[in-house]
């Protein structure tokens, strides 16, 4: 029979065994505590890159006291009492045993810029997945007096994010992480949405001329299939220059089997006979949904990413580019919709120059005089 714990008895097997950086970091502290002087080694790492607390008091204690002389470093442990003392003024729970342990568990102190290496590919991945996660409950947030601007910015943040990363960690291979993406979910307001689509359905059928000025309009932005599959009678209506009704709208959506699934053509008649508004009103509101979608699943596809210890800082790179795509493309229709221009590109950090072909004339010629004749 099973013994029950006593209410203030601590059951080891419900705590979850440390994350493999947190050894790494035990390494890295460790092969700095022995060797201080291999702080010099490290570059492009702070103590914010640290998982818990009591390491990153630990290195900003390390970081900012003078190295001690190597003689005396080995004969006592005065340098190591200070970093003691001075990593307790962050973190009180820290001890002396705690920093003897950091040092038994250090394989080689000659590898510490690699565990710094691994700290900051973890550090890197933490801050996406953050940045990741707020623009996802940006995306949600319905009291937003401007939802699509302020969305807008969380990406741009986001972007920033990826960029340094790959400033920082060099490409090895392009390669897309196996991660499976998340699936899509279904926004709280569907049955608001699909009511504002009928209305934009129903208006550009009443003033087909209208189409036209909502080229930014795609299919892919309304939230059901049927609603997506009429906008696209419409637009090949206006396309040709055909009269545009009810009945033709119906009519185009038979040829397009449209109604092979169930559809009842009464209810497709009943659905655009009731127009209101304008249609560059209705557009912009299905636009404006369709933008924060995207981004939410871009977001949440790039938490998945960082969520996954299998991807590399620069497969993580690849695979949240790919995502950011998808909402700078909408981005851009937003754009014009709204001001009726194409935004300016956001700059992006130069490539990493690869090997090619020569292209110069000169290498060309020294190539075809060394072409057999």
């Amino acid at each position: 029979m099973p013994r029950t714990p006593e209410p203030d008895e601590v059951d080891l097997d419900t705590i979850p065994a440390p994350h493999p950086v947190f050894h790494v970091e035990q390494a890295l502290l460790g092969a700095l505590l022995l060797d201080p002087h291999r702080l010099g080694d490290l570059t492009g790492i702070s103590a914010d890159s640290f998982s818990t607390a009591a390491h990153a008091a630990l290195f900003a204690a390390i970081s900012t006291l003078p190295p001690p002389d190597p003689a005396e470093h080995a004969t006592n442990t005065h340098w190591l009492d200070q970093v003691l003392a001075t990593g307790r003024e962050q973190t009180r729970g820290l001890t002396a045993p705690y920093l003897h342990a950091l040092i038994q568990v250090c394989p080689w102190p000659r590898h510490a810029p690699a565990y710094a290496r691994m700290v900051e590919a973890e550090h890197a991945r933490r801050l996406l997945r953050a940045a990741a996660e707020h623009l996802v409950l940006t995306a949600h947030d319905a009291s937003l007096p401007h939802p699509v601007q302020t969305v807008l910015d969380e990406v741009d943040a986001l972007a920033a994010v990826v960029d340094d990363i790959a400033a920082r960690f060099p490409p090895r291979a392009g390669v897309l992480p196996r991660t499976p993406a998340p699936p899509p979910t279904t926004a709280p307001d569907h049955a608001e949405a699909a009511e504002e689509e009928q209305l934009l359905l129903a208006t550009a059928t009443t003033r087909p001329t209208d189409v036209e000025s909502v080229r930014w309009l795609l299919p892919g932005d309304f939230t059901r299939p049927l609603h997506a599959g009429l906008w696209r009678c419409l637009t090949a209506l206006a396309r040709r220059n055909e009269p545009a009704d009810p009945v033709t709208v119906l009519w185009e959506a038979q040829q397009r089997g449209l109604l092979d699934h169930g559809s009842d053509p009464g209810d497709v008649l009943r659905l655009l006979a009731e127009p209101a508004g304008s249609v560059e009103h209705w557009g912009e509101r299905t636009l404006q949904r369709s933008l924060l979608a995207i981004a939410d699943h871009a977001g949440r596809r790039i938490g998945a990413y960082a969520d996954d210890p299998a991807n590399t800082p620069f497969q993580l790179v690849v695979g949240a580019r790919r995502s950011l795509a998808d909402i700078g493309a909408i981005r851009t229709r937003w754009q014009q919709a709204t001001t009726g221009r194409i935004p300016p590109q956001r700059p992006r950090l130069a490539a990493t120059a690869r090997a090619g072909p020569p292209t110069t004339t000169a290498a060309r010629s020294a190539h075809a005089a060394r072409a057999p004749r």
